[in-house]
């Protein structure tokens, strides 16, 4: 039960985080007199990717080259199905 609560807090903080990274970004922009084309294809991009390199770098060190593997064909089909 206690794993469930952690994963819903995680999706929570996950939309939370999204939103300021968003926002953060687009202030950026504004500020820097970039379009926000460009920020959203170096800043927003590296803060989109940096999560799965973490899972499969801790995925790598632990021995789960399962998880490593799925982590990066599960981000990419959701990706090409929903995006």
């Amino acid at each position: 039960m206690l794993n469930y609560i952690i994963l819903l807090a995680g999706f929570v903080l996950l939309i939370g985080g999204a939103d300021y990274l968003v926002k953060g970004a687009s202030s950026i922009a504004k500020k820097l007199n970039v379009s926000d084309l460009i920020i959203g294809l170096t800043i927003v991009s590296i803060g989109t990717s940096a999560p799965e390199l973490a899972v499969n770098i801790l995925a790598s060190f632990d021995g789960s080259a399962g998880m490593a593997i799925g982590n990066v064909v599960g981000s990419n089909l959701f990706n090409f199905l929903v995006i």
